[in-house]
């Protein structure tokens, strides 16, 4: 079952965007929100394709991903 944010079109994402947003909000985070979002529909068409990576690598991984 898709979510409704792979439903969407990308023009239909950013007006949905604009309208939740605050009228003051900066050019800079809505560009951070629309990175976000972008992300998060890359990830999600990964998954549906297969391209996924097990969940051993990403704990091999997570710790060099840590800020200290």
């Amino acid at each position: 079952m898709k979510c409704k944010l792979q439903a969407m079109t990308n023009k239909e994402i950013v007006q949905d965007l604009l309208r939740r947003i605050p009228d003051d909000t900066s050019l800079q985070d809505i560009a951070r929100e629309l990175e976000f979002i972008a992300a998060v529909r890359q990830g999600l068409s990964e998954l549906d394709n297969g391209d996924s990576v097990p969940l051993e690598e990403v704990e091999q991984e997570l710790p060099s991903w840590i800020i200290r």
